[in-house]
């Protein structure tokens, strides 16, 4: 693949994940969980085609924007690692951490790049994010907080890969006579 090419996928990836923190209201420490198909981005049926060049510049895009907002990514691994969390030690102090080591087709090319670019990379096997970012259809949900609300973002894709985005929010409780913050329940289509 051209560098264009790889440059164009840091370019989406950089606006998708500016646009994910703006529109989700990330604050300094929080955490975006991203799962990442290479394969989908270039246009290949997920798991058939692991690029780390793809992912790689897929995740400089997004750990750029992310780290100027102070923001920590969390990058999920695939299915061959039962979905395991890659992530900065510094993001989850005290967190019992797992033993293994990503590969591209043994936790994917993202999870990968995460591992050798993060500072102190460790891994999870589960852990609660205050925003989701996924790309060619990689079900992070089961990262997020309770509860979750899909984002409507002006980007739908990266490269060849469909994204959906999610942010979380305070579950409601009391019922009808309860008054609740809007500061903590805005509207997600801003």
């Amino acid at each position: 693949m051209e560098k264009e090419f790889y440059k164009q996928l840091k370019y989406q990836a950089f606006e998708v994940c500016q646009e994910i923190c703006e529109r989700a209201k990330l604050k300094k420490e929080q955490i975006l969980v991203v799962g990442c198909s290479s394969s989908e981005v270039i246009g290949d049926r997920i798991g058939s085609n692991s690029s780390l060049e793809v992912a790689e510049a897929v995740f400089d895009g997004i750990h750029e924007a992310a780290s100027q907002k102070g923001v920590y990514i969390a990058a999920q691994c695939c299915e061959h690692l039962n979905r395991a969390i890659i992530i900065e030690a510094a993001a989850v102090p005290g967190s019992e951490i797992v033993n293994v080591v990503p590969q591209p087709k043994a936790g994917g090319s993202f999870a990968t790049n995460a591992y050798r670019k993060f500072d102190h990379p460790v891994a999870l096997e589960e852990i609660r994010a205050d925003a989701g970012l996924d790309i060619g259809d990689t079900f992070i949900g089961m990262h997020l907080k309770r509860v979750a609300v899909p984002l409507r973002l002006d980007h739908h894709n990266i490269g060849e890969a469909h994204i959906t985005a999610a942010r979380v929010r305070p579950k409601y409780i009391g019922g009808e006579r309860a008054c609740y913050d809007p500061e903590l329940s805005y509207d997600s289509r801003r």
